[in-house]
């Protein structure tokens, strides 16, 4: 802080241009074109009066009176003001379908299919045979149980909607059988025992944590029972002594007594992923065969679409569960809708699906490949950081995501970034991770074992162009600190 006198002080406040004049200078009219008075306006008495302040407090130089000055201060006001908050980042995570960054990326088709539906009218509740009302979920009712062999199909926001849903048309004020194994906690919070007392299900909990046998579920039905209920175990897994009762074994068991058996498998897949080298997990198809009567499981997932909560099963329950009132509530909009069904056939050629479905694409993405992106991109970011830090090249577990498969890893490959000689990283590396986070597309990475990780799994070419050129350009903030 410097010393001003009073004199001083007056000159200076004196030199300070007004906003009128500063308003019908030619220099603003650009900033009034793109943004419009009213915010440059705004923006112009902002920077003005916090000059004015800091010259009160001995803080103001006069350099700072600069036209030139105070126009890049309003402008750069503005563009941070009217930045999106919704950006681009590079996932470099490892984690594909990473909660977070919002799951998984949608293929071609079905970001064209929702330009159109953003930019033209469209069918969305209109049968154009019939020339009357329609019903949305016509639009992919069919394709859903060509792919799944289910007799009916509907569609809801979100795979937590879904289960709502299902037990809100199903089961309100009466019980619903589940193994104590199968009370899961997912990100947010979601715990299928509250989802239950919110639909205004009674849980009705059988076996122990780690071994639940069908005679559990046999003793546990009585008159108030509405459904048997398997749960995926999503994010979580037990080992060791453990015993868990198959769908088909529950299933007989729900039918014989005149229930039904609903599975929430979750994630969802609706192919056998093996078939690409990655872990088995059960194909909703697979689930109805082995008996269940709905099955409901996330679009945004392994399925790779929108964020969608899909019900599948039998004719009369799925009309059931249309007839509630909280379908309508719960209902997706024309966006969902039109990228969901390009997505879904997708699938009608399982053989080109790892070439066009991004998520399948960046799961079954070779290490190899990975690594010699990672050595491409090895050099920028080591330029970008300077000496004080190593940037290696080395191999890394990547892993799904959002509860699939939550105990399989993919090998994969990326950058660590430590500090050079061996010192250990703390706040430097912490501070690394900033200064990348906050890059015009931020870079996000993860930091483990004194080390900041960059796992290029999900780099594709584009990006990696993109990302050395970003990296190739000055970096802000202090990475020395």
């Amino acid at each position: 802080m410097s010393d001003v006198s009073g004199s001083e002080l007056r000159a200076l406040m004196a030199r300070v241009p007004s906003v009128e004049k500063v308003m019908a200078s030619a220099q603003f009219a650009p900033l009034v074109n793109e943004y419009g008075r009213a915010q440059v306006l705004g923006a112009v008495r902002d920077t003005l009066d916090s000059w004015r302040s800091n010259a009160q407090a001995g803080e103001a130089s006069v350099s700072a009176l600069d036209v030139g000055q105070l126009h890049a201060s309003v402008e750069a006001a503005l563009r941070r003001r009217n930045q999106s908050r919704l950006r681009s980042v590079f996932n470099l995570t490892g984690t594909v379908l990473h909660t977070n960054l919002g799951r998984a990326l949608l293929p071609d088709e079905a970001v064209q299919a929702v330009v159109k539906a953003l930019t033209q009218p469209a069918n969305l509740e209109f049968d154009l045979e019939t020339g009357k009302r329609g019903d949305r979920d016509d639009l992919i009712d069919e394709l859903i149980c060509e792919l799944t062999g289910a007799e009916a199909a509907t569609v809801v926001n979100n795979n937590a909607a879904a289960v709502l849903l299902t037990l809100s048309a199903l089961a309100s004020k009466k019980e619903v059988v589940v193994s104590r194994g199968e009370l899961v906690e997912i990100g947010g919070a979601f715990r299928i025992p509250d989802i239950m007392s919110r639909a205004g299900a009674r849980l009705r909990e059988v076996g122990t944590t780690n071994r639940t046998h069908l005679k559990d579920y046999e003793e546990a039905i009585g008159p108030q029972t509405a459904l048997l209920m398997k749960v995926h175990a999503s994010n979580y897994a037990i080992h060791g002594f453990t015993s868990e009762v198959g769908l088909d074994e529950i299933a007989s068991l729900a039918h014989a007594r005149g229930l039904a058996v609903a599975m929430d498998l979750g994630s969802g897949t609706l192919v056998d992923l093996s078939e690409w080298g990655l872990p088995r997990e059960q194909t909703v198809r697979e689930t109805i065969e082995a008996g269940a009567d709905l099955v409901t499981f996330s679009g945004d997932k392994l399925l790779g679409g929108p964020q969608a909560g899909l019900i599948v099963g039998r004719r009369d329950l799925i009309a059931k569960i249309k007839k509630h009132p909280l379908k309508r509530a719960l209902r997706v909009g024309k966006l969902t809708l039109a990228a969901l069904e390009p997505v879904l056939r997708l699938y009608r050629a399982p053989e080109k699906l790892a070439e066009r479905l991004t998520t399948l694409r960046l799961l079954t993405r070779a290490a190899d490949d990975i690594r010699l992106a990672a050595e491409r991109v090895q050099p920028a970011l080591q330029r970008a950081l300077g000496e004080r830090y190593a940037v290696v090249a080395e191999p890394m577990l990547s892993q799904i995501g959002s509860g699939a498969l939550p105990v399989d890893v993919l090998p994969s490959y990326g950058l660590v970034v430590r500090m050079a000689h061996g010192k250990r990283g703390g706040r430097h590396l912490l501070g690394v991770e900033k200064v990348l986070r906050e890059m015009a597309r931020p870079v996000i990475g993860r930091i483990a074992d004194d080390a900041l990780c960059l796992d290029l799994r999900c780099l594709e070419a584009a990006d990696e162009a993109q990302l050395i050129g970003q990296l190739s350009g000055p970096l802000s903030g202090p990475l020395s600190g």
